[in-house]
């Protein structure tokens, strides 16, 4: 006779919908959790993100504060140990270019 090992089930957590358009703060701040939410895919990021919206909810913290808390859960691309770079272009090669797909943009009708 074998026992089978109790199975320990983890609820996984749904995204929240307590997004308050009226109050500009909080909405980009759950905007900005709402995309972290659709990207993570651990069962405690998600608790961690649905703690630190609900605590920006009620007060409990700041808006600065939730940016900071969940900046270990954003991976960009762009961004690799603190670094990223800016690929900047001069005025002149700028207007050459907007220019010429004006005058493209002009001659193709």
């Amino acid at each position: 006779m074998t026992e089978e090992p109790e199975k320990i089930e983890q609820v996984i957590p749904e995204k929240l919908l307590i997004d308050d358009p009226d109050n500009f703060l909080f909405h980009a701040a759950y905007v900005t959790y709402s995309e972290l939410f659709d990207s993570v895919h651990t069962i405690e990021a998600k608790q961690d993100l649905n703690e630190n919206i609900e605590s920006l909810k009620e007060n409990k913290i700041d808006p600065s504060t939730f940016y900071m808390k969940i900046t270990q859960h954003r991976n960009d691309d762009n961004r690799q140990q603190g670094r990223f770079t800016l690929n900047t272009q001069r005025k002149r090669d700028w207007r050459k270019k907007s220019q010429r797909s004006d005058r493209i943009k002009r001659h193709k009708k």
